[in-house]
């Protein structure tokens, strides 16, 4: 019994505590994950697991003491050592006030992961295998992932909170040569659901395209360098405002002075067409109804028409920082909680595809991502879009491959001159101090001007 999601004794563990605390929270779950990994049309490995653990966080004059076991029935015990290590150190630590919140939720998915047997989900992925099974495609990996469990958070202030989530994702890579150039296409697909998000997807369609994608690159041309004006495709638009803007924005490291952001609070850092919002509370792969700490998530405006407007924080971060607690306190059950994104995006605007392109006499369009780099402390950034074309007069003409994108992040914000009416959001998963946590990112298409470009690095 003790070694199952018990509230009456994490109530008990809670109570025994408060005398000697200032505060406690505990934080239990399990789950059922599966992993799949296909390369080249063969099963290469599957991997499938339930966990189960628990946590208590402790603050005890300024100081936090942290414990966490896989044997649920012990929480008492690493309770009163987290007491002990909180009673060991010395801090400052304050948590900005929140009002308790009592909540079950449920999670929206039609088709538990844990209720798909071993096999479809192998046929699943073996038909995202086969849709790349085209002329000089040579190699192709797909990574198949689901993930769903159920969470409880207590803490000595009131709160009780019991979450259900469920994600799935699959992420296809595929190779192609021509003997002396080789390319590479990459997509993904999911979302915070059940099984049905994929069931219901066009596989087929989805793999041919990442295939074919890999093949146009092979004849694309090598890109200019200098400045252009260039328009960026939702999936890089996501990138650039999870890696550029969104990290920025963490309150830990606008304390740490690694952010370009410190002490921009209500200054304009874009162009006004900017708006830029975090919101874990959205239909999204970052979806989650309750942050690590039991803040309810909202949509979270940072930039409202060029000016920062807000940060993302935990209950300390927001203390330190005079903020309301934002919901981005994020962790797994084993760890303390940091700041983290969750689904981060720059809001669509008004003009379609084909007006942001009108203006642009010679100009670059940049499509997807393949990675990058960024200095937040500098502001400073460098992305590889992962396929490009030449726009000339308005139109789109030949590819380009191996194209970067850099820049001062507050520069570029400022130069966007044109923000599209589309919308789409993508997947993935974020590291940050070690951990690692899914996430969306996303956008309209959006059109920049005077952008450095050249040969990606």
């Amino acid at each position: 019994m003790k070694n199952q999601l018990d509230l009456d004794f994490f109530r008990k563990i809670i109570h025994s505590l408060e005398k000697e605390a200032d505060y406690i929270d505990i934080r239990a779950g399990t789950g059922n994950n599966t992993s799949i990994l296909m390369k080249d049309g063969k099963i290469q490995e599957i991997k499938s697991g339930f966990d189960r653990g628990g946590r208590v966080r402790v603050l005890k004059d300024g100081a936090w003491g942290f414990a966490f076991t896989n044997d649920l029935s012990k929480l008492d015990e690493i309770g009163n050592y987290a007491l002990k290590l909180a009673q060991s150190l010395k801090s400052d630590i304050e948590l900005a006030p929140y009002e308790p919140v009592v909540s079950n939720i449920k999670s929206p998915a039609k088709i538990p992961p844990s209720e798909v047997s071993t096999e479809e989900k192998k046929d699943l992925i073996k038909e995202a295998n086969y849709a790349t099974n085209i002329e000089k495609v040579v190699s192709t990996t797909v990574n198949y992932v689901d993930m769903e469990g159920s969470t409880i958070f207590m803490s000595s202030e009131g709160a009780s909170i019991h979450m259900d989530e469920s994600r799935v994702g699959m992420f296809l890579n595929a190779v192609a040569s021509s003997g002396e150039v080789i390319q590479f296409g990459h997509g993904s697909m999911g979302g915070a659901r059940g099984f049905e998000v994929l069931k219901n997807a066009d596989i087929e369609k989805f793999g041919r395209k990442i295939g074919e994608k890999a093949v146009r690159l092979l004849s694309a041309s090598t890109p200019p360098s200098g400045k252009f004006p260039v328009v960026t495709d939702c999936e890089l638009t996501g990138v650039f405002i999870h890696e550029a803007l969104g990290h920025a924005a963490e309150a830990d490291l606008i304390l740490q002075n690694d952010s370009i952001l410190k002490n921009k609070m209500d200054t304009q850092i874009g162009s006004n067409l900017v708006t830029i919002i975090d919101d874990a509370s959205m239909d999204a792969f970052g979806y989650y109804a309750y942050d690590s700490e039991g803040v309810k998530t909202k949509e979270n405006v940072l930039v409202k028409e060029g000016v920062l407007k807000s940060l993302l924080s935990s209950r300390e971060t927001a203390s330190k920082l005079n903020l309301q607690p934002s919901g981005n306190a994020r962790s797994i059950i084993s760890e303390q909680p940091i700041v983290r994104m969750s689904n981060t995006y720059l809001k669509p605007g008004e003009l379609t595809f084909n007006e942001l392109l009108e203006d642009i006499k010679d100009g670059i369009y940049l499509k997807g991502s393949r990675g990058g780099q960024v200095d937040t402390g500098k502001g400073i950034f460098q992305f590889n879009a992962a396929e490009s074309f030449k726009i000339e007069n308005g139109e789109i003409k030949e590819p380009l491959r191996d194209v970067s994108l850099s820049g001062n992040i507050m520069e570029t914000l400022k130069s966007v001159d044109g923000v599209g009416s589309d919308f789409k959001m993508s997947i993935g998963f974020c590291g940050k101090s070690g951990q690692t946590a899914p996430v969306g990112d996303g956008g309209p298409h959006v059109r920049i001007q005077d952008a450095m470009v050249g040969g990606a690095m």
